[in-house]
C-alpha cells in the first residue's frame, strides 16, 4: 500500500500524521517529533498533504513542497465538520485528511 493523502496536524513539538491509501484505507496514524518530521516525509512518495492554515503552516508547506509533496492549506473552520469525535490531535489529523480529499474543498 502506498500513501496517497496525508493529514498533518501541526503543533509546537509533536505533530500528528494520518496517512491513507488511494482507496481511503488508513495506513499510518502516529505522532512525530518536530526534529523527525522532514525525514519522515523524505521517506514517503510524493503525495497530497493537507493541513490547517495557521502561523507555521506556510513554513511547513514550503519545506514539504521542496520535497515534492502537493501541500494544501485549509481554514480550520472548513475542517471542523469532519471531526468525528472529541478534540484530539489524532481526530484532527484524520479530519484534515478527510477534508483535503473532498472535491469541493476550498484551499488557502
Amino acid at each position: 500500500m502506498t500513501v496517497k493523502t496525508v493529514g498533518l496536524d501541526l503543533a509546537k513539538d509533536v505533530f500528528q500524521v494520518h496517512c491513507v491509501s488511494a482507496t481511503g484505507r488508513r495506513i499510518i496514524n502516529k505522532k512525530i517529533k518536530r526534529a523527525k518530521l522532514l525525514s519522515f516525509f523524505e521517506a514517503l512518495p510524493c503525495c497530497v498533504v493537507g493541513t490547517e492554515a495557521c502561523g507555521s503552516a506556510h513554513h511547513w508547506g514550503r519545506e514539504l513542497r521542496k520535497l515534492g509533496h502537493d501541500v494544501r492549506l485549509m481554514p480550520a473552520a472548513y475542517v471542523k465538520p469532519y471531526v468525528k469525535r472529541g478534540k484530539t490531535d489524532a481526530a484532527d489529523a484524520e479530519a484534515i485528511c478527510e477534508a483535503v480529499r473532498r472535491p469541493t474543498m476550498r484551499f488557502v
